[in-house]
């Protein structure tokens, strides 16, 4: 099989020797070319190219989920299509949700191996993925989550930290989480996002949005995060929403997605944290946050500056992904 390894040389958890090790791994079994990443946004160049010279079979990503973003939103440039190559990826990063998700291991030599043994299987499943689309950028193409408010705030202010120098660490948001939560008194009382859903009610008030593709949100640590526990890869997208942020609301909250798959219904099917101010809806494919002023956006953890309004859908069977 003809395969494009697209590395991320400042992947938190990855040497350089352990990239080289990585890349005789595969070369066993691949005929492999590999490409480091030079500036943001090259990945997805990277993988754009692969899609238009119909060169590879498969791309494989090894670097965090910022990485693994790139990559997919290279590979889906033209949309999804049997031209597009299969993807696959190797965790480098700090948290690495989308592989996790994926049931791989978080070690970036377990999970090659994990990933060569599904090359010699030829298995492989397709997999739903979320499309956010704002005025002023791109469609942008999502594996696991996007935020318009205070989770795309923290996301931001942690990466003002990483630019300062600083680690991204587990620690390092959990930090800057307290600290936003102190710093926006004003829109933890009244939100200024707005759910819209088609049919239903506009949702107003939100001061925080989370759109989930699949399930867990993110990992503190090795201890999965659940706001959306029925969020999939099989199905469409899931909203979670708070609407007043207090300390004591969102103390409990925080317990309830700690909790492992959240609360459950009699027949087992888990529902996720509930409360007063807690919005959430399960598997819708079409909405729009909007806001009454400019708040911070993200996808993937990446974050996109602020945004008053974005569309989002949740599109089935987008990728196909050797695991």
């Amino acid at each position: 099989m003809r395969a494009l390894l697209v590395v991320n040389p400042k992947a938190t958890t990855t040497s350089g020797r352990t990239r080289d090790v990585l890349i005789h791994a595969l070369r066993s079994d691949l005929k492999l070319e590999v490409a480091q990443t030079e500036y943001r946004g090259h990945a997805r160049d990277l993988a754009r190219e692969a899609v238009e010279d119909g060169a590879v079979d498969l791309v494989v990503a090894l670097g965090g989920d910022g990485t693994v973003n790139e990559v997919v939103n290279g590979l889906l440039s033209h949309g999804p299509g049997d031209r597009v190559p299969r993807l696959a990826v190797v965790p480098g990063g700090s948290t690495n949700v989308f592989a996790r998700a994926l049931g791989l291991p978080n070690d970036p030599v377990e999970a090659t191996g994990v990933l060569l043994d599904a090359l010699e299987h030829r298995s492989e499943r397709p997999i739903g993925l979320g499309k956010a689309m704002t005025e002023g950028l791109p469609d942008r193409w999502f594996t696991f989550t996007a935020g318009l408010g205070f989770d795309a705030g923290v996301v931001g202010r942690v990466e003002e930290q990483r630019r300062a120098g600083r680690k991204s660490t587990h620690a390092l948001y959990v930090t800057q989480a307290l600290r936003h939560f102190v710093t926006q008194r004003e829109q933890r009382r009244s939100g200024p996002v707005s759910l819209l859903l088609a049919g239903r009610e506009p949702v107003p008030g939100l001061a925080l949005a989370i759109v989930s593709n699949t399930s867990p949100w993110t990992f503190l640590g090795n201890r999965p995060v659940y706001p959306s526990p029925r969020a999939s890869f099989d199905a469409d997208l899931d909203v979670f929403g708070i609407t007043r942020m207090t300390a004591f609301g969102i103390a409990r909250t925080v317990r309830q997605i700690l909790r492992s798959h959240g609360s459950s219904t009699n027949e087992g099917v888990p529902t996720g944290p509930s409360g007063k101010h807690v919005v959430s809806y399960h598997d819708v494919r079409h909405f729009t946050l909007v806001s009454e002023e400019p708040v911070p956006f993200q996808v993937d953890g990446d974050h996109l500056g602020s945004r008053s309004r974005v569309s989002f859908t949740g599109v089935r069977r987008a990728l196909r992904v050797i695991v």
